[in-house]
């Protein structure tokens, strides 16, 4: 069983940037995390380090396992999380959360560029690959969709699917179901409109595109 982190090694992976999980440590630091497979070391200049997938569940298991108020978990943890729709306690909307968004959606942008073979920034990268529903909904919110209140089923919800790549989005409103599908190709998704058998109502089955 591989050895846990030391508790400065966990201090390093929890103050990675949340969104492209960029560190920021002393060189011997991060060679430990590379050594342990935790981070990796970009191979184009500046040649930052990052986090990867196993640093991310480890900074993640940390930020779920944490005791924490409720209300408080967002500010403790610096866990920047999208708007999905319909979730309670969500974050107020305002030019604080809009500054927050455009942070995040760049700094994804910023992944894209690193990450990407060929420094791609138009289409998604592995971290959106294995956080399907927060990369949708990030590229929704950042482009000014309004996600659905608990208490109103206006606006859009970003929902996982049974299919292995693909999430769903659902608008009740047919125009913004559309407007929702021309952010998601333009951020890189394959979208295609559908039908639920039962009720008819539309809504979009959404993936990341490879190529």
């Amino acid at each position: 069983m591989t050895r846990p982190p030391t508790a400065a090694q966990r201090r390093v992976i929890d103050a990675a940037d949340p969104v492209t999980g960029r560190l920021r440590a002393t060189q011997a630091q991060l060679a430990a995390l590379v050594k342990r497979g935790l981070a990796f070391r970009h191979p184009r200049p500046p040649h930052d380090h990052f986090l990867t997938p196993a640093g991310h569940r480890i900074r993640e298991a940390e930020a779920t396992t944490a005791p924490q108020e409720p209300q408080e978990a967002p500010a403790a943890t610096g866990v920047f999380a999208a708007r999905i729709g319909g979730e309670e306690d969500a974050p107020k909307a305002g030019p604080p959360r809009v500054r927050e968004v455009h942070s995040a959606w760049q700094g994804l942008l910023e992944l894209r560029r690193m990450t990407n073979r060929d420094g791609a920034v138009d289409r998604p990268c592995g971290w959106e690959r294995t956080h399907l529903v927060q990369a949708a909904a990030l590229a929704l919110e950042a482009a000014g969709h309004r996600p659905a209140e608990r208490d109103s089923e206006e606006g859009y919800r970003v929902r996982a699917t049974a299919q292995p790549e693909a999430v769903a989005v659902h608008e009740p409103d047919g125009a913004r179901l559309r407007a929702c599908a021309a952010t998601l190709e333009k951020a890189g998704w394959q979208v295609g409109e559908h039908a639920e058998p039962r009720t008819g109502a539309r809504y979009l089955l959404a993936s990341p595109r490879r190529a």
